[in-house]
């Protein structure tokens, strides 16, 4: 009984040290989502103003766009750009991203070579790897807090390979973040760059209103389309780096509470053993005074 109660006291400590290793993260994980929702938010009044000079000019000159990031192809190769996270301790986060992804390249039916892997994250390039797929380009070590200029490597890379037409479409796989404690996988189709997207102005006046420019409206579209391109991307890597961070708090949190609750139950397991022991004891005692006697 000695050494069971010994191993459940070891018990208790290891999870103690789990309990607190599983809370620092937690408030590590919480302290970084709070640092990544205020760089979004500057980020976003950016990315609304370019979205409303690139829909100005796109409808414009709808009818010209060949060349451009808005013409569309013979989709031959479908490209997939996979917003992953490096490392585990995530909950759900990456196995129901590539489970939705590879849901859709059944669904298309898209033969192995004709799917392009862009992996941002070692979880997705590792995954599509062991599956046979071609990865063309893989990322890893995207800081917590990302910035345009560390990601300008990806963005750029995207945008030219899509230039290059080694793929025809770009499908960005990643976990769009919704509140603290959920997140939902979003699919999007992001290049060719959709009119009908662009269509959907907050402003319509800006859509209607002639203006005069130097030089022409097709030469500046053609410089600011593939900003807006790049624009997207990095708002997608941002929205997933914030469900990640999310998805960590959530994932620590629960693993806190989990080891309370292991605690609490050992704590209960020890006092039971502790007081049969204690009664064993006393039994003896009783049983060896009423034979002296």
């Amino acid at each position: 009984m000695a050494a069971s109660l010994q191993d459940i006291q070891r018990r208790i400590a290891s999870t103690k040290k789990t309990r607190q290793i599983t809370s620092a993260m937690q408030m590590v994980s919480t302290a970084k989502l709070s640092q990544i929702q205020r760089h979004g938010g500057s980020y976003t009044v950016y990315a609304e103003a370019l979205h409303d000079v690139v829909a100005h000019l796109a409808t414009a000159h709808i009818n010209n766009v060949s060349g451009t990031l808005l013409e569309h192809r013979d989709v031959e190769k479908v490209g997939f750009l996979v917003l992953s996270s490096d490392r585990g301790l995530v909950g759900g986060y990456n196995s129901t991203l590539l489970k939705e992804l590879m849901s859709q390249i059944t669904e298309r039916q898209l033969r192995t070579d004709q799917v392009v892997i862009l992996a941002v994250g070692g979880n997705g390039a590792d995954f599509f790897k062991k599956r046979g797929f071609d990865v063309a380009y893989e990322y890893r070590g995207v800081s917590d807090v990302p910035t345009f200029n560390e990601v300008r490597e990806i963005v750029k890379t995207v945008t030219t390979m899509y230039d290059n037409e080694v793929f025809d479409e770009l499908i960005v796989g990643y976990q769009h973040y919704v509140s603290r404690i959920s997140n939902e996988v979003h699919l999007e189709k992001m290049l060719p760059v959709s009119t009908d997207d662009l269509a959907e102005s907050k402003d319509d006046t800006k859509l209607t209103a002639d203006y005069e420019m130097e030089p022409s409206s097709e030469q500046i579209l053609g410089v600011v389309l593939p900003q807006y391109a790049e624009s997207l991307v990095y708002g997608a890597i941002l929205d997933a780096k914030t469900a990640e961070h999310a998805a960590s708090a959530n994932a620590m949190s629960s693993a806190t509470d989990n080891a309370k609750d292991i605690i609490d139950s050992l704590g209960l397991q020890y006092n039971r053993a502790r007081q049969s022991a204690i009664t064993t004891e006393i039994t003896e005692i009783t049983g060896g005074m009423a034979a002296l006697n």
